[in-house]
Protein backbone atom coordinates (compact mmCIF):
# COMPACT_ATOMS: atom_id res chain seq x y z
CA UNK A 1 0.00 0.00 0.00
CA UNK A 2 1.87 3.50 -1.20
CA UNK A 3 2.40 6.13 1.63
CA UNK A 4 0.62 8.78 2.63
CA UNK A 5 2.69 12.18 1.04
CA UNK A 6 4.34 13.86 3.66
CA UNK A 7 1.77 17.57 4.28
CA UNK A 8 3.90 20.55 2.84
CA UNK A 9 5.65 22.61 5.73
CA UNK A 10 4.28 25.58 6.85
CA UNK A 11 6.38 28.47 6.37
CA UNK A 12 7.26 30.15 9.39
CA UNK A 13 5.76 32.82 10.45
CA UNK A 14 3.20 33.09 7.63
CA UNK A 15 -0.07 33.68 9.54
CA UNK A 16 -0.50 36.83 8.12
CA UNK A 17 -0.71 35.28 4.43
CA UNK A 18 -4.04 34.78 2.85
CA UNK A 19 -2.06 32.35 0.46
CA UNK A 20 1.06 31.21 2.12
CA UNK A 21 2.30 29.74 -1.16
CA UNK A 22 1.95 33.31 -2.30
CA UNK A 23 2.52 36.21 0.10
CA UNK A 24 1.42 39.87 -1.94
CA UNK A 25 4.89 42.09 -0.84
CA UNK A 26 3.02 43.74 1.71
CA UNK A 27 2.78 40.22 3.30
CA UNK A 28 6.40 39.35 2.50
CA UNK A 29 7.02 42.67 4.51
CA UNK A 30 4.92 42.00 7.37
CA UNK A 31 6.84 38.28 7.42
CA UNK A 32 10.36 39.80 7.32
CA UNK A 33 9.62 42.32 10.20
CA UNK A 34 8.26 39.81 12.83
CA UNK A 35 11.40 38.26 12.66
CA UNK A 36 13.66 41.09 12.58
CA UNK A 37 11.27 42.77 15.85
CA UNK A 38 12.05 39.05 17.46
CA UNK A 39 15.36 38.76 17.03
CA UNK A 40 16.40 42.17 18.03
CA UNK A 41 13.15 44.53 19.39
CA UNK A 42 11.10 46.45 17.01
CA UNK A 43 12.80 49.43 18.60
CA UNK A 44 16.19 48.33 17.16
CA UNK A 45 15.22 47.46 13.62
CA UNK A 46 15.28 50.09 10.89
CA UNK A 47 13.25 50.11 7.45
CA UNK A 48 16.22 49.76 5.77
CA UNK A 49 16.82 46.39 7.73
CA UNK A 50 13.23 45.43 7.04
CA UNK A 51 14.17 46.18 3.34
CA UNK A 52 17.00 44.52 2.41
CA UNK A 53 15.23 41.34 4.10
CA UNK A 54 12.79 41.29 1.77
CA UNK A 55 15.07 42.18 -1.28
CA UNK A 56 13.90 46.12 -1.69
CA UNK A 57 15.62 49.37 -1.00
CA UNK A 58 14.39 50.80 2.80
CA UNK A 59 12.72 53.47 1.58
CA UNK A 60 10.26 51.09 -1.07
CA UNK A 61 8.53 49.93 2.37
CA UNK A 62 7.09 53.39 2.78
CA UNK A 63 4.89 52.11 -1.08
CA UNK A 64 3.03 49.95 1.13
CA UNK A 65 3.75 51.17 4.76
CA UNK A 66 3.46 54.62 6.49
CA UNK A 67 6.06 53.95 8.80
CA UNK A 68 7.51 51.05 10.75
CA UNK A 69 5.08 51.93 13.41
CA UNK A 70 2.78 50.88 11.31
CA UNK A 71 4.42 47.91 10.23
CA UNK A 72 4.35 46.87 13.85
CA UNK A 73 0.43 48.05 14.02
CA UNK A 74 -0.90 45.83 11.37
CA UNK A 75 1.12 43.03 12.44
CA UNK A 76 -0.37 43.33 16.20
CA UNK A 77 -3.53 43.90 15.04
CA UNK A 78 -4.03 40.88 12.37
CA UNK A 79 -2.50 38.57 14.99
CA UNK A 80 -5.46 39.66 17.47
CA UNK A 81 -8.12 39.32 14.24
CA UNK A 82 -6.44 36.24 13.17
CA UNK A 83 -6.70 34.25 16.56
CA UNK A 84 -9.98 35.70 17.61
CA UNK A 85 -11.61 34.63 14.23
CA UNK A 86 -9.98 31.63 14.20
CA UNK A 87 -10.76 30.51 17.67
CA UNK A 88 -14.75 30.96 17.10
CA UNK A 89 -14.54 29.22 14.23
CA UNK A 90 -12.66 26.56 16.10
CA UNK A 91 -15.19 26.17 18.88
CA UNK A 92 -17.78 26.20 16.58
CA UNK A 93 -16.36 23.02 14.31
CA UNK A 94 -16.01 21.39 17.27
CA UNK A 95 -19.87 20.67 18.60
CA UNK A 96 -21.66 20.79 21.82
CA UNK A 97 -19.19 19.36 24.10
CA UNK A 98 -16.86 21.50 25.74
CA UNK A 99 -14.24 18.91 26.52
CA UNK A 100 -13.74 18.55 22.48
CA UNK A 101 -14.77 22.25 22.51
CA UNK A 102 -11.64 23.19 24.65
CA UNK A 103 -9.59 20.33 23.10
CA UNK A 104 -9.32 22.15 19.67
CA UNK A 105 -8.96 25.33 21.25
CA UNK A 106 -5.93 24.08 22.49
CA UNK A 107 -4.84 22.39 19.03
CA UNK A 108 -5.62 25.66 17.47
CA UNK A 109 -3.27 27.64 19.94
CA UNK A 110 -0.12 24.80 19.95
CA UNK A 111 -0.55 24.82 16.20
CA UNK A 112 -0.31 28.56 16.09
CA UNK A 113 2.40 29.23 18.85
CA UNK A 114 4.52 25.93 16.71
CA UNK A 115 3.88 27.71 13.73
CA UNK A 116 4.63 31.42 14.23
CA UNK A 117 7.02 31.83 16.87
CA UNK A 118 8.38 35.37 15.68
CA UNK A 119 5.15 37.09 15.69
CA UNK A 120 4.26 35.22 19.28
CA UNK A 121 7.26 36.92 20.49
CA UNK A 122 6.33 40.29 19.12
CA UNK A 123 2.74 40.15 20.45
CA UNK A 124 4.25 39.37 23.49
CA UNK A 125 7.31 41.97 23.86
CA UNK A 126 6.00 44.52 21.76
CA UNK A 127 2.46 45.79 22.76
CA UNK A 128 3.79 48.27 24.84
CA UNK A 129 5.83 49.75 21.80
CA UNK A 130 2.20 51.01 20.01
CA UNK A 131 0.70 53.90 20.07
CA UNK A 132 -2.42 54.68 22.36
CA UNK A 133 -5.53 54.15 20.09
CA UNK A 134 -3.50 50.89 18.06
CA UNK A 135 -2.48 49.24 21.43
CA UNK A 136 -6.72 50.47 22.78
CA UNK A 137 -8.06 48.31 19.14
CA UNK A 138 -5.29 45.29 19.88
CA UNK A 139 -6.29 45.01 23.69
CA UNK A 140 -9.72 44.72 23.04
CA UNK A 141 -9.47 41.53 20.27
CA UNK A 142 -7.13 40.40 22.91
CA UNK A 143 -9.86 40.39 25.58
CA UNK A 144 -12.78 38.85 23.41
CA UNK A 145 -10.24 36.00 22.22
CA UNK A 146 -9.19 35.29 26.12
CA UNK A 147 -13.54 35.32 26.37
CA UNK A 148 -13.78 32.29 23.58
CA UNK A 149 -11.34 30.41 26.12
CA UNK A 150 -13.40 31.43 29.16
CA UNK A 151 -16.51 30.75 27.97
CA UNK A 152 -15.52 27.12 26.59
CA UNK A 153 -13.89 26.64 29.98
CA UNK A 154 -17.10 27.54 32.22
CA UNK A 155 -18.87 25.46 30.28
CA UNK A 156 -16.60 22.17 31.01
CA UNK A 157 -16.54 23.18 34.50
CA UNK A 158 -19.91 25.10 35.59
CA UNK A 159 -19.14 25.41 39.20
CA UNK A 160 -15.99 27.61 38.43
CA UNK A 161 -16.48 31.11 38.67
CA UNK A 162 -15.39 33.41 35.84
CA UNK A 163 -12.11 34.66 37.32
CA UNK A 164 -10.94 31.44 38.30
CA UNK A 165 -11.99 30.34 34.63
CA UNK A 166 -9.94 33.59 33.27
CA UNK A 167 -6.58 32.74 35.28
CA UNK A 168 -6.94 29.02 33.39
CA UNK A 169 -7.18 30.21 30.44
CA UNK A 170 -4.11 33.02 31.12
CA UNK A 171 -1.60 30.17 32.27
CA UNK A 172 -2.66 27.89 29.16
CA UNK A 173 -1.50 31.34 27.27
CA UNK A 174 1.82 31.39 29.29
CA UNK A 175 2.87 27.76 28.44
CA UNK A 176 1.59 27.14 25.13
CA UNK A 177 2.89 31.15 24.28
CA UNK A 178 6.59 30.19 25.75
CA UNK A 179 7.42 28.27 23.00
CA UNK A 180 9.80 30.62 21.20
CA UNK A 181 12.16 29.78 24.29
CA UNK A 182 12.18 25.70 23.73
CA UNK A 183 11.81 25.98 19.69
CA UNK A 184 13.86 22.90 18.86
CA UNK A 185 14.37 21.06 22.10
CA UNK A 186 12.03 18.49 20.01
CA UNK A 187 10.74 17.67 17.04
CA UNK A 188 7.48 19.55 16.13
CA UNK A 189 4.62 16.56 16.34
CA UNK A 190 5.83 15.83 19.54
CA UNK A 191 6.35 19.11 20.77
CA UNK A 192 2.96 19.94 19.83
CA UNK A 193 1.72 16.79 21.59
CA UNK A 194 3.67 17.38 24.90
CA UNK A 195 1.88 21.09 24.68
CA UNK A 196 -1.34 19.82 24.06
CA UNK A 197 -1.41 17.36 26.71
CA UNK A 198 -0.22 19.73 29.68
CA UNK A 199 -2.49 22.98 28.38
CA UNK A 200 -5.79 21.11 28.44
CA UNK A 201 -4.31 19.32 31.72
CA UNK A 202 -3.88 23.30 33.14
CA UNK A 203 -7.12 24.57 31.76
CA UNK A 204 -9.70 21.60 33.37
CA UNK A 205 -7.41 21.36 36.77
CA UNK A 206 -9.84 20.37 38.98
CA UNK A 207 -12.89 19.72 36.86
CA UNK A 208 -14.55 17.17 38.56
CA UNK A 209 -15.97 14.25 36.40
CA UNK A 210 -19.78 14.43 35.30
CA UNK A 211 -21.33 11.70 36.88
CA UNK A 212 -23.52 9.61 34.53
Amino acid sequence: MPSEPAPTPVAPDSALHLDAARPSRREQILRAAAQLFAERGSRAVGVDDIGAAVGVTGPAIYRHFASKDAVLAEMLLRISERLLAGGRATVAAAGDDPAAQLAALVAFQVDFALDNPSLITVQDRDLGQLGDSDAAQVRRLQRRYVEEWVAVIGRLDPAAGTRTCRARAHAVFGLINSTPHSAGQLPRAQMADLLTGMAVAAASSGVRPTSS
